[in-house]
């Protein structure tokens, strides 16, 4: 059996400030990247005692250069480094019997969601598809359920934990704390989280047969809403965004694997109008 693992950070126990989790902090950010690959390790072992045999394990973290090789199993295979086609969700294929996201944070505006964010947090204010208002979870998802995978388990805060089991009733849930707003948590201690996500994976992987890919029905409709203008003003550029508002474009596919690569271009070109001028 083979699983894909999709790691983020913010969601790591303890974690509350975006200085936690940036590498270019020197003090605080080594250790909570410690922290964060001892979580991914926790999700492969209990895996790996339910029988999963291969782990791809996809870093989707910032510059996707975090999870420290010496805490992975050694026959583990990672994808590292950023400027990936399908960024949080690179690697994926149908061979997959399953996928699990570590680290997971709230979606952009969810209220106590600690360092709520949707892929860009300087760039992006809003993402809907066919209307339903997205995070990174449900983005992600949907792209792995176009390749038939389930994601069968997610950690985080509770509010992100909540929030998937909205759209993946079935999912295997890890509490790692409990937000209080956006920049402060009550967390679980870290070796508390861990043994939750071991015998969190080792049930998910029991239950596999009880998970679903998750979809958006087709035609699918894109909407992204910038945090400023300037930002519009670049997306609008790509050929098939068309300008839906101030700071808002719209893009439009029967694919979703195009309607996911033509968002990261957008976020990314987007981003690049914050530069100063």
């Amino acid at each position: 059996m083979k699983l894909y693992l999709s790691a983020d950070m913010e969601g790591t126990a303890g974690v509350a400030s975006w200085a936690q989790c940036d590498p270019k902090n020197t003090t605080e950010y080594p250790y909570y990247r410690h922290l964060m690959s001892l979580e991914v390790r926790a999700a492969i072992d209990g895996a790996r005692e339910a029988g999963v045999k291969d782990v791809l394990v996809n870093d989707s973290h910032s510059a996707m250069r975090n999870v420290l090789w010496n805490e992975l199993p050694d026959d583990v295979r990672m994808i590292y480094g950023n400027r990936k086609p399908f960024s949080m969700n690179e690697g994926i294929d149908q061979s997959f019997a399953c996928a699990f996201f570590t680290g997971y944070h709230a979606g952009v505006g969810d209220a106590d969601g600690a360092l709520d964010h949707t892929y860009s947090p300087d760039t992006i204010y809003n993402v809907r598809l066919n209307g339903t208002r997205c995070s990174e979870t449900t983005m992600n998802a949907a792209l792995l359920g176009y390749h038939g995978v389930p994601v069968a388990l997610i950690s985080g805060d509770r509010t992100t934990v909540e929030g998937a089991r909205a759209f993946l009733p079935w999912i295997e849930g890890v509490v790692s704390k409990d937000s209080i707003g956006r920049y402060a948590v009550n967390s679980f201690s870290p070796a508390e989280v861990r043994e939750r996500l071991r015998a969190g994976a080792t049930r998910a992987i029991e239950r596999v047969a009880e998970m679903k890919p998750f979809r958006f029905a087709s035609p699918l409709t894109l909407e992204i809403d910038f945090t400023g203008t300037q930002n519009a003003d670049f997306a609008e550029l790509i050929p098939g965004f068309a300008r839906s508002g101030g700071r808002s474009v719209r893009f439009q596919h029967d694919d979703y694997a195009v309607v996911f690569k033509a968002f990261v271009a957008a976020m990314r070109l987007g981003a690049a109008a914050n530069a100063p001028v």
